[in-house]
């Protein structure tokens, strides 16, 4: 009895030591779109959370109980930054407060501001060559505090996603020469493409909702001001986001007295497997092509 103890504690012993071996440091990440950036720089050097499910709104997705948990554990934060995980910064608050490394990602920017209130626009990925500082700065951050990843590995997989990156630019550039100047007008939801618009010279004429966050509503006023800078610049379509109803964009269209088109983009958030935004790349081609075929009507 005494032998069979002994080895039913050695066992446990073990067990706990093989547990405990296996494991895998931990990088969390708020948003579906830095998730996805940030796996392709970690790939499987070490556990990538990500807290934004498929089809979410980054302003006002809320996390479990166990997330909370884990993000606390965290040895690295990546967080988009500027208020745009508004449900979640409480969250963020008490890990920093914990001690845990966080990578703000529009820390590392040339941030871009909202013209009505001055505020930093949030948005930065739609323009690509705004995402290439931060695969550069997740490539620096997860090499200094995420422990038992081979920089190595790290470096050649940030310069990997970056030449991607790189070729990203390249085509969202000819499709959108290809749109005349008096067409390259943008209409939606809310204000999500000014990144974009100062990449490729767009202009937006404006939003149905106001300022940057999907929390805003629209007055009466706000819409009447759109509806006359639409019917002035002579919009032909308005983009809805995915993340967001497009009831208010199909009211405006008709407010308008235009034929106006209403094409779903993919602004805020990913989608889900083996859909047109599965990833940040394929994300950004769907739009690039969505927008160069409804403002070439």
């Amino acid at each position: 009895m005494r032998r069979l103890l002994a080895a039913v504690v050695l066992v446990a012993a073990l067990g706990g030591c093989s547990a405990t071996s296996t494991d895998r440091a931990l990088v969390v990440v708020t948003t579906n779109i830095l998730g996805d950036v940030v796996q392709n720089v970690v790939g499987d050097e070490a556990e990538v959370l990500v807290l934004m499910r498929p089809n979410s709104d980054p302003h006002s997705f809320e996390i479990s109980a166990r997330e909370a948990s884990r993000i606390l554990g965290a040895d690295l934060i990546v967080s988009n930054g500027f208020g745009l995980e508004e449900g979640l910064q409480q969250h963020l608050d008490s890990a920093a407060d914990a001690g845990v490394p966080i990578l703000a990602a529009g820390d590392v920017l040339d941030v871009l501001e909202y013209s009505e209130s001055g505020a930093p626009d949030p948005h930065f990925w739609t323009d690509p060559t705004q995402m290439l500082p931060v695969v550069g700065a997740v490539e620096s951050a997860v090499i200094e505090n995420v422990p038992g990843v081979d920089p190595t590995v790290i470096a050649t997989r940030a310069q990997g996603y970056s030449d991607e990156i790189d070729k990203l630019d390249a085509e969202m550039s000819t499709a959108f020469d290809g749109i005349v100047a008096e067409n390259r007008r943008l209409v939606t939801n809310h204000h999500v493409f000014g990144y974009l618009a100062h990449r490729f010279d767009f202009e937006i004429v404006g939003a149905v909702i106001p300022g940057g966050s999907t929390l805003a509503a629209p007055s009466a006023s706000d819409l009447r001001d759109l509806v006359g800078a639409i019917n002035d610049a002579g919009v032909s379509t308005i983009f809805a986001e995915s993340s967001q109803t497009d009831r208010l964009v199909q009211v405006l269209a008709e407010e308008a007295d235009l034929e106006v088109a209403v094409v779903e983009l993919y602004t805020e958030s990913l989608s889900e497997p083996g859909t047109p935004a599965d990833t940040y790349l394929t994300m950004m081609r769907t739009n690039t092509e969505r927008i160069a075929t409804g403002l070439a009507r």
